[in-house]
């Protein structure tokens, strides 16, 4: 287990999405090679689907209101979710709520 933490990212997520993920706001995701967002982003969706359908929609693209970072860097001047990813880097997803 020790090692598979050693290859992962730290996956933080807002509460409504938690909601989806058994509560949990943060994940340890291991990474495969090569290791990129998208493929985290396929692992959390294979684990809890609800989750992997508000992220994105059915092409597989991120949703217009869900906003990720990379070590505080948003993935949109990166590489999009094509963004390599190291261990021990945080990715953070935040999902905008619209209301009026």
């Amino acid at each position: 287990m020790a090692e598979e933490e050693a290859r992962a990212v730290t996956v933080v997520v807002p509460s409504l999405l938690a909601k989806v993920m058994d509560d949990q706001r943060e994940l340890q995701v291991g990474l495969e090679d090569p290791a990129t967002v998208a493929g985290v982003l396929d692992r959390l969706a294979a684990d809890y689907p609800v989750f992997g359908r508000r992220v994105r929609n059915e092409l597989g693209d991120l949703r217009r209101y869900v906003n990720l970072y990379v070590d505080g860097e948003d993935i949109r001047v990166l590489d999009g979710t094509g963004t390599h990813l190291r261990p021990g880097q945080e990715l953070l997803i935040i999902q905008s709520v619209a209301g009026g």
